[in-house]
């Protein structure tokens, strides 16, 4: 008899609250392999947020997997129950299981055909697409918190979080260094060097970090934080907060204006003509590569050298042009590629829509049903059959339940109408990215190139980047041309040139 593992994932602590989703799939599964005459050794259930790193059971199922690899199955509701992100799919691909896609009706093994390989890793890519759209709503309370005045980070230098009133408040100790700190600047006499020298000589550490001296880099951010005037930088907007500015904005403007006297005099007014800065890190130190006009009509880049460790070396523009455009031709696919995406795209929007309808007519029901109690238990308090406080806890919780079930079916329905939005833009892009490269000016350029590419780097020349998903795998798909439909050498899976494909998640910069 086959062995097989069974592995549930509810997406919310709130879905497991309502007791359906992991029941419902433990008994689906339960029942299909008992149809199937498959022997269920182990159960793993993971009931986490989309957000939360990592899945504990779902690290145990994968060491389980490979401590018994023999002929295990994997038994899982569907595509997005399983898989969170491109390397989970890569890592239970590397152990050539048998994974029983149950709802999906697919079944999936090292000798599946690559074109349904290819067409599962499309609805895993969808899958992850869709899971970030709901993700959404978490930056939405976020926005909300910050329009209320509230930061929703860890306090800057200067500032500490009372973690009893969820406040930021005033570090005494620190605050009067950091006024001294835009006093200086704002002088114009000290560079930010010499700042980071008093600073450090100060006490002053890297946030989260006492055995590390604070960097240039942290002391631009702070002075070009208006956080400290009593105002918080969000998405690009600025919002009045609850916490006591440290400076004037007077000071904050003075200091502004020294920054920019200085972008000034080392030609930064130049800044918007380069595609490439701001793009490249040097390969040697990880300082920025910065681009210099040269006689008032050429362009070269070169490391900034912040760390003093490299030996400047100059790099023409047209040399660094050639190999974006190499990068970004890489991900154009042809005709037919783009006919096989569109094909996974059309059956992962049906299952979508299907599991959509599902879900909708699942949270129709709840809330018809919360308003049925309202509704009786009213008219049972107007007949005296139930006390006022009894009516009171229960339309109070009832209410909460009714608002709640109404949150998610919004949430459900913005994440559909994304869904197919998502696979679209991204068929459009892939086949016109080096067109729209080739003929855009520099800004246009530098957007497009920051849309592809994560983690460039420059080094004697020559150009390392990485691809953001899911362009990554747009471009080992270009890289070979699919095999025919019907051509049986399709042993060569696509899936398997997707095997050292890595997650590229950059961080933006921050204290």
């Amino acid at each position: 008899m086959a062995e097989a593992v069974i592995y549930a994932r509810v997406s919310s602590a709130e879905q497991e609250k309502e007791g359906f989703s992991i029941p419902a799939q433990l008994k689906l599964l339960q029942g299909y392999a008992a149809s199937h005459g498959i022997k269920v050794v182990q159960e793993f259930v993971d009931i986490e947020t989309a957000k939360q790193a990592g899945r504990t059971q779902f690290d145990l199922m994968v060491r389980f997997l490979r401590q018994h690899p023999a002929g295990t199955i994997v038994l899982v509701e569907k595509t997005d129950r399983l898989y969170r992100n491109f390397r989970d799919y890569v890592t239970l691909d590397d152990l050539g299981l048998e994974i029983h896609l149950v709802k999906e009706g697919e079944v999936l093994s090292k000798d599946s055909r690559s074109h349904q390989k290819f067409i599962h890793g499309i609805k895993v890519l969808m899958a992850k697409n869709f899971i970030d759209n709901l993700s959404e709503e978490v930056k939405k309370g976020m926005a909300e918190k910050v329009a209320q005045g509230h930061y929703p980070h860890r306090a800057p230098i200067g500032y500490l979080n009372d973690r009893l009133t969820r406040t930021i408040v005033v570090d005494q100790v620190k605050a009067p260094i950091v006024r001294r700190v835009f006093e200086w600047y704002a002088t114009g006499e000290y560079s930010l060097e010499d700042i980071r020298k008093r600073m450090a000589a100060a006490g002053i550490r890297q946030k989260g970090d006492a055995t590390r001296h604070i960097t240039k880099t942290l002391v631009e951010w702070t002075l070009k934080n208006p956080f400290y005037t009593g105002l918080i930088r969000w998405k690009g907007g600025i919002y009045p907060g609850n916490h006591k500015p440290l400076i004037s904005r007077e000071l904050f403007q003075k200091v502004h204006d020294v920054f920019k006297h200085h972008e000034l005099r080392h030609g930064g007014q130049q800044r918007g003509k380069f595609a490439f800065g701001g793009l490249m890190k040097c390969g040697r130190c990880g300082c920025s590569i910065v681009g210099e006009l040269k006689k008032k009509r050429y362009i070269y880049y070169h490391c900034t050298d912040g760390r003093k460790t490299c030996e400047r070396k100059y790099i023409p523009e047209h040399a660094l042009e050639e190999q974006f455009a190499d990068l970004v031709g890489r991900v154009v696919i042809d005709a037919e590629t783009a006919e096989w995406v569109k094909e996974a795209l059309r059956e992962s929007l049906e299952e979508e829509t299907a599991f959509h309808r599902q879900e909708l007519e699942r949270l129709t029901r709840g809330i018809e049903k919360v308003k049925s109690r309202l509704n009786q238990a009213y008219l049972d308090k107007v007949d005296g059959k139930i006390t006022e406080k009894f009516w009171a806890e229960r339309s109070s919780e009832w209410q909460q339940e009714q608002s709640r079930l109404m949150a998610e079916m919004e949430r459900l329905q913005a994440a559909d109408g994304q869904y197919l939005a998502d696979g679209v833009r991204i068929i459009e892009l892939s086949q016109r990215a080096q067109e729209l490269y080739l003929t855009q000016p520099p800004a246009e350029k530098r957007k497009l190139l920051g849309l592809l590419l994560s983690n460039c780097t420059l080094e004697d020349g020559r150009i390392e980047a990485t691809y953001r998903q899911p362009f990554d795998i747009l471009a080992v798909m270009a890289a070979e041309p699919l095999p025919a439909a019907g051509d049986d050498d399709e042993v060569v899976a696509v899936s398997q040139r997707w095997h050292a494909l890595e997650d590229s998640n950059p961080q933006p910069p921050g204290p």
